[in-house]
């Protein structure tokens, strides 16, 4: 692909693609079903955790700056079986994600048109509640960003950095009228449904930190990817988690978090307050705000389809580069399909649920595979130290993991929560004593194996947090992604060390793939 973008370019990307995912989308509905105005905490937890995946993406992307983001760099570290779980999640997110903010699109719309965020659906009684209000606004507003993404890279990037200066300026007036008009009554109880809600809220919010992977996607396209990403990244996602916590606490200092509307929060909030002409200002911006995330959530999304057809797990027709465009346009087009037909039936409280699962799942792999990269190569360590390197990896998850399944069953109370933490700091305390195998050549996230093996309990955690209907619906998708796998994908696979062999040939070992630890 034409490598045509900057560090400017990324950062309003990154900013693009954030925010707009979430903040406009998911934050009326949280603040009133979980957190009530301890959503500012919600977002600062979930910035917390996403800044800890931003650095592990950069360590990657700056060290292998190819397309296909967390796919490439599982398939890397970890192996196929991994990267190719990892695969269905990045198409699940994408789908599901996509479909979310096509519907949200619709609701902000119709309530800036009429004051019903319904008033473009169509209901269908004989069809299940939460997929029977059919949404055709999402479907053209799905086809439409995805159109415009698929006609150059460069003129999408440019288009985004120039709408995201705007919508900077209303989330300015957004933050600076809700302090002016807020109450202080509003924002009690600060806790209404306790430290479990704010919580709960932070994995369903997560949503809001979406995208910022899209952009480690983008390398293969980025003029200097060893400085222009490590900037674009961390120093968009730190702005941003700041932006969040302050919106999030502008809109529940004017309304009472009782009386916030859940599909259109911000627009509706100024109504409530008497600034009717100032729903209009919100509501374009809040459209804006989506539509930009459409539009590089589209380019990240097919990148990352390009990359899995490039190694075969899905059909290769999907990896072909228009000659005009230069861009994918198979898998652009494939993705569009299938996130319109979801976002035509299936309602916001379903998706995002769904949407969060695959995202902390894809992430805390990534902190897992940045540990292995360190710890790990496969000509030089020694069984002995693969096996130490497993063990603490063990460890870490398994007490993250009992932890949280401590803290959503209430029992053992801060007992358990305790000998969790402990059993975490001694496996990541022993890792730290490991031998590193591998170093960053050019930049590296600091406090290895700490920041990493916190971002795999922060993930865990967040994932534990979700209501059990995700999780069905997440073990439903994962079982027939196992499927597929071993009836078909395992079969049109080929290994990425033949791929590449004329390329590793002259290689360091250290500079080698590992394929991951389980493959011999």
């Amino acid at each position: 692909m034409r490598r045509c973008l900057t560090a400017w370019d990324l950062t309003w990307l990154a900013f693009g693609s954030v925010v707009g995912s979430g903040i406009f989308v998911i934050t009326g509905q949280e603040a009133r079903t979980d957190a009530g105005p301890a959503i500012v905490l919600s977002y600062a937890i979930s910035g917390f955790s996403a800044l800890l995946s931003a650095l592990c993406y950069t360590e990657f992307a700056v060290d292998v700056p190819v397309a296909g983001g967390s796919f490439s760099f599982l398939r890397i570290e970890l192996g196929d079986f991994i990267a190719f779980l990892a695969a269905g999640n990045i198409l699940l997110e994408a789908v599901v994600g996509a479909a979310g903010l096509g519907r949200s699109w619709s609701s902000y719309f119709a309530s800036m048109i009429k004051n019903d965020p319904d008033f473009f659906r169509i209901r269908v009684n004989s069809f299940q509640e939460g997929f029977n209000m059919l949404d055709p606004i999402a479907v053209v507003v799905l086809f439409i960003a995805n159109g415009v993404a698929m006609s150059s890279t460069r003129n999408t990037s440019i288009l985004n950095w120039l709408s995201s200066i705007v919508t900077t300026l209303v989330i300015g007036f957004i933050i600076v009228v809700g302090f002016v008009h807020g109450k202080a009554s509003n924002l009690t109880p600060f806790f209404p449904m306790g430290m479990k809600g704010v919580f709960n809220a932070a994995a369903v919010v997560y949503w809001s930190y979406t995208g910022f992977d899209m952009v480690a996607t983008m390398a293969e396209e980025t003029k200097n990817p060893a400085r222009d990403i490590p900037i674009g990244l961390v120093g968009s996602m730190s702005m941003i988690t700041v932006i969040y916590c302050l919106m999030a606490l502008a809109l529940v200092s004017m309304v009472n978090y009782t009386q916030i509307d859940v599909d259109a929060a911000y627009s509706v909030a100024f109504v409530q307050i008497g600034m009717k002409w100032a729903k209009y200002l919100v509501s374009i911006c809040a459209l804006k705000g989506m539509t930009t995330s459409l539009l590089v959530g589209s380019m990240g999304q097919a990148r990352y389809m390009t990359q899995i057809a490039r190694s075969h797990m899905i059909p290769p027709f999907f990896a072909l580069i228009h000659p005009k465009t230069g861009t994918p346009v198979n898998a652009t087009l494939f993705i569009t399909l299938l996130s319109s037909i979801v976002g035509l039936f299936s309602s916001l409280d379903v998706l995002s649920n769904v949407f969060s699962i695959s995202t902390l799942f894809i992430f805390m792999l990534m902190a897992v595979a940045l540990l292995v990269r360190r710890y790990y190569v496969r000509q030089n360590t020694s069984k002995e130290d693969l096996m130490r390197v497993l063990g603490c990896l063990f460890v870490i998850i398994a007490s993250s993991a009992v932890g949280t399944a401590l803290w959503n069953a209430n029992k053992l109370g801060w007992i358990g929560y305790t000998v969790a933490a402990v059993v975490w700091l001694i496996g990541t305390l022993a890792m730290s004593f490991l031998p590193k195998q591998r170093t960053p050549k050019v930049w590296g996230v600091p406090l290895v194996p700490w920041l990493p093996s916190l971002s795999i309990a922060t993930n865990l955690f967040l994932i534990g947090s979700l209501e059990p209907d995700a999780f069905w619906r997440f073990f439903l998708c994962t079982a027939f992604m196992l499927l597929y796998y071993i009836f078909v994908g395992v079969h049109a696979t080929y290994d990425v060390e033949h791929q590449n062999s004329h390329y590793f040939k002259d290689v360091e070992p250290t500079d080698q793939p590992n394929h991951g630890p389980f493959v011999t």
